[in-house]
């Protein structure tokens, strides 16, 4: 997998805000090692029902990246782990 930089980040993240997330998590393979990471992880609040697929479609178009993504509502043990070992990149909730 071709290395993220800080403008596919900025992408990620904007794309992000136009689908209404809150929270964006990057977790998994590329967070451990980036080097050997297959497909980016994310976990992400705030996109409902099917366009936090959408959303996760979008960034494989736009970055040529397979992702996979994870709704942290409603947290589980699962959801509790990436939001503890994950690389926030932003967390807007419970602010006002």
């Amino acid at each position: 997998m071709k290395q993220i930089d800080s403008s596919m980040i900025e992408k990620i993240v904007r794309l992000s805000e136009e689908y209404g997330a809150n929270c964006l998590i990057l977790f998994g393979s590329y967070t451990e090692n980036p080097s050997t990471a297959r497909d980016l992880d994310l976990a992400c609040d705030g996109i409902r029902g099917w366009k936090l697929y959408e959303f996760a479609g979008q960034i494989e178009n736009e970055l040529r990246i397979p992702t996979d993504i994870v709704p942290l509502s409603p947290p589980n043990k699962f959801t509790h782990r990436i939001e503890s070992r994950g690389k926030v990149l932003y967390d807007f909730r419970g602010t006002v």
